[in-house]
């Protein structure tokens, strides 16, 4: 409701933040009403950012965006469901925790329940027991995560609170663990021992989603293989699997080759006889043509192996090491020159010995080529022979494949072209997705094994607890029907001892934070939610993993809009990442210019583009910020009554100008492009400024009807504006708003044209502006004051009618003396003749 104005006698940016965050968290400004139906509710998906050390302005970028959005829609007049989490479990939790404690875990060792972590870590990092690590990634996390809230408050996020959960918590495990066991009952989760991608640093397997491609240096070695008409060269990056070599491969149509199919040749060093084979993927143009099989160098081995049903010879183990004990049907000697060696250790000593023996052709021949690492890892990944639990995605069903494509394509995207981002990874699937990790700090998978009466697991006899149970840790739990005196014991029970990878859990967000099962009133109200907001990079894991977990339990998708953000590039173009060390932190940016400020340059990112990170852009949003409070403490300070009679014609083109604009910021954010309704919005707040405060300035401060016209249109425009700017700028916004409306403006209802005149002709403030620009123009050239009278300006030209019309406000703003108008339809010509001086 409208009051008399309270305007500051000085206004500052200075201390908004504090002073509002406070007021909205008492206020409850920001809570998200459950009484509403879903047709009334908006439902965000929020990102839960990972609890691994600080955020960065990255986050900063991207969350904005989603605050955006959620406040037009809070003032649209629906019921927002924004909840916010913390990714707290993983490998970036446990990383840190390392680090910063000074420990590893050993799961071998008890629990010691006296445990303290030194106070300063030194180089070798004390071994603790699991529990012992579990209980120091939860300290770790909630200091963690209360600096992070404090930090998004003060961005100005408009979240609820009180739906806070995090991917570790109680709720996030029984919904992770639930959602599995009915994956698993409905024979969509399985347990295979196949050829795994294995990091050996972090000694886990790792999904195809997590993969990136580096480019990394290598040689090429030209090496002999005894054929029966003589030496069989193959060249390769990898001499130290000549001992798991189980195969050559050639094309069928490779005639080189032709002769040697169906074959036997011996290896190199060894003398292990192999098949040589033909098979499609095997390049003649690479190489030599012709190429070893082991098993296994990378996933075209495991192909050739599948396919042309080949036997294994592992040599690699999960520690990154050569296996103390040579294969089946591989000789001791000189085997045991390499037994215990890490992979590059091994490839050095297997050149030399192949030097020495004459089978090695000529130095091997250095070159870069693209190695698969684990994307938060810094070595080649390994292909290890491991059991683990897969999810059915898509990746050998075609049919279910075509599922997830069909979802991808009822998804309303923004940017649109990021859909295919989202169909090339589908279309690209090459297997099922590896949801078990050999860590420690997850959500533990719920099944234990019986043991036979050799102690040995009986994997195909799988024990699962009821729902009503979870959530559950087999490594402390105990099976029904067994106790725990019978763990690890013949006719016992032995625990899974792996976790969920951070994604089975991550992908259940919408399940996690609407009370899925939990909450079945609230869950009705939000799901399926109406947005999910990410970065683009993600889309092969955290989307699309959601929407596989969705369908599989659903039926449905999870969402029906994705808004996709960029990357923030630091100065060289570069994208801003811990690992490389080019983050800015925000919480200097945010002390020194402002949270208005910050928020405004992160608005200027457009959905989907990566951005760069630019100070001056920031600088430029502080100015506006301080703009807004001082037009606005000049609009709401000026004295005497407003009238709400007939405007002037400078008002109507003013007002009629600015209905254009909500129409426009309206339609922009309904399409999510939030980029689009700032720049509409600000590019009208500076002509309101520059134009038409400048030239209404002197009728404003007088009396009468004019007068009191100029003074309403004033304070119908600033509302307006004020609304406009809300959810980008919250903090200037409210502090206004607070000066002489009630409530707050952040649930104000959105401006609609109905609200303004149609029928003012805005080439009316155009004109005048222009023609005001050229009497000042004349006045500096003159290096006279703006105040000097100006005796006659003839104004000639197609925009001279459209000045004329706001001819008193000209004259005033302008001190003219007489004022021609010359219409015509020739460019716009402004005649300035200054007054004579004495």
């Amino acid at each position: 409701m409208p009051r008399t104005p309270a305007v500051p006698e000085k206004v500052s940016l200075d201390g908004l933040e504090d002073k509002w965050a406070v007021a909205w968290a008492e206020r409850g400004t920001y809570a998200f009403d459950r009484s509403r139906e879903r047709s009334e509710v908006y439902s965000v998906d929020t990102p839960p950012p990972t609890v691994s050390g600080s955020l960065h302005v990255g986050h900063v970028f991207s969350y904005t965006h989603t605050d955006t959005v959620a406040r037009y829609q809070r003032m649209r007049g629906k019921a927002v469901f924004y909840p916010m989490g913390w990714d707290d479990n993983g490998l970036p939790t446990e990383r840190r925790v390392q680090n910063h404690y000074g420990v590893r875990c050993d799961p071998s060792l008890p629990y010691d329940p006296d445990f303290q972590p030194p106070e300063k870590p030194g180089k070798n990092q004390i071994p603790v027991g699991r529990r012992n690590f579990i209980e120091l990634c939860e300290r770790l996390t909630e200091v963690d995560e209360k600096a992070f809230e404090e930090m998004w408050r003060r961005v100005g996020l408009s979240v609820d609170w009180s739906h806070l959960y995090s991917t570790i918590g109680a709720r996030a495990r029984t919904a992770s663990q639930r959602a599995f066991l009915r994956n698993l009952a409905r024979g969509e989760a399985y347990l295979s021992e196949a050829p795994t991608l294995w990091d050996v640093t972090f000694r886990t397997a790792v999904a195809q989603a997590e993969l990136e491609n580096r480019d990394h240096p290598g040689s090429f070695h030209r090496i002999a293989f005894h054929g029966p008409g003589g030496p069989v060269h193959v060249e390769t990056t990898r001499p130290e699997l000549l001992p798991a070599c189980v195969a050559l491969v050639a094309h069928p149509d490779d005639e080189r080759y032709r002769s040697l199919i169906g074959r036997s040749v011996r290896t190199p060093l060894f003398g292990v006889e192999v098949p040589v084979l033909a098979h499609r993927l095997a390049d003649p143009e690479k190489g030599s043509g012709i190429v070893m099989v082991c098993t296994f160098g990378d996933t075209t081995d495991v192909v050739w192996w599948r396919e042309l049903d080949l036997p294994i010879r592992a040599v690699v183990g999960r520690a990154g090491r050569l296996a103390a004990e040579p294969p089946a049907g591989v000789p001791a000697r000189p085997y045991d020159e390499l037994a215990g060696k890490t992979v590059h250790s091994a490839r050095e000593r297997t050149v030399e010995l192949l030097r020495a023996s004459g089978e090695l052709e000529g130095d091997p021949r250095p070159l870069v080529r693209p190695v698969s690492f684990y994307e938060k890892g810094s070595k080649p990944l390994e292909i290890v022979t491991t059991r683990q639990w897969y999810l059915r995605n898509g990746g050998r069903d075609e049919a279910l494949r075509e599922r997830f494509l069909e979802r991808g394509r009822e998804l309303s995207w923004h940017p649109p072209y990021m859909r295919s981002r989202y169909e090339n990874w589908v279309e690209g699937l090459n297997g099922d997705w590896l949801v078990s990790r050999q860590r420690f700090f997850g959500v533990p998978i719920p099944v234990w094994y019986p043991l036979d009466e050799a102690g040995e697991p009986r994997y195909d006899r799988p024990l699962v607890p009821q729902e009503a149970r979870l959530p559950v840790d087999p490594s402390s739990d105990v099976p029904e029907g067994y106790t725990e005196e019978q763990r690890g014991k013949p006719g016992g029970f032995v625990g899974d001892p792996d976790i969920l990878d951070t994604w089975a859990t991550s992908s259940l967000t919408p399940q996690i934070a609407g009370g899925w099962e939990h909450d079945p009133d609230l869950f009705g109200r939000v799901f399926p939610y109406d947005l999910r907001p990410q970065g683009h990079d993600i889309i092969r894991t955290w989307l699309f993993s959601t929407v596989v977990r969705s369908e599989l339990e659903s039926g449905s998708l999870p969402w029906t809009n994705v808004a996709l953000s960029g990357w923030i590039l630091d100065p060289d173009r570069k994208k801003m990442s811990k690992s490389v060390g080019n983050v800015v932190t925000p919480v200097g940016l945010l002390r020194e210019y402002g949270s208005d400020a910050v928020r405004y340059w992160a608005a200027n990112g457009r959905p989907g583009t990566d951005t760069a990170f630019d100070t001056g852009q920031i600088k430029v949003g502080r100015r506006l910020a301080l703009k807004i409070l001082n037009a606005s403490k000049f609009v709401l300070g000026l004295e005497g009554p407003v009238g709400d009679g007939s405007p002037e014609p400078l008002d109507l083109a003013m007002l009629t100008e600015l209905r254009g604009v909500v129409a426009e910021a309206g339609a922009a954010f309904e399409s999510y492009d939030y980029t689009r309704a700032l720049e509409r919005t600000e590019r009208f707040f500076w002509q309101f400024c520059d134009d038409y405060l400048e030239l209404v300035k002197q009728r404003a401060y007088g009396r009468g009807p004019a007068s009191e016209a100029a003074r309403s249109a004033l304070r119908t425009a600033l509302e307006v504006m004020l609304r406009l700017f809300a959810p980008f700028l919250p903090y200037a916004t409210e502090e206004v708003w607070s000066w002489w409306r009630e409530g707050s403006v952040h649930l104000a209802s959105w401006p609609v044209p109905e609200e303004l005149p149609e029928t003012g002709d805005p080439r009316i403030l155009a004109g005048t502006a222009d023609a005001l620009r050229e009497i000042r123009k004349a006045k500096s050239a003159a290096r006279t004051s703006m105040r000097t009278e100006v005796a006659q300006v003839a104004l000639r030209g197609a925009q001279a009618a459209f000045a004329a019309r706001a001819e008193a406000d000209l004259r005033a703003a302008g001190v003219v003396a007489e004022l021609l108008v010359e219409p015509g339809d020739g460019p716009f010509e402004v005649d300035v003749a200054l007054a004579q001086t004495l």
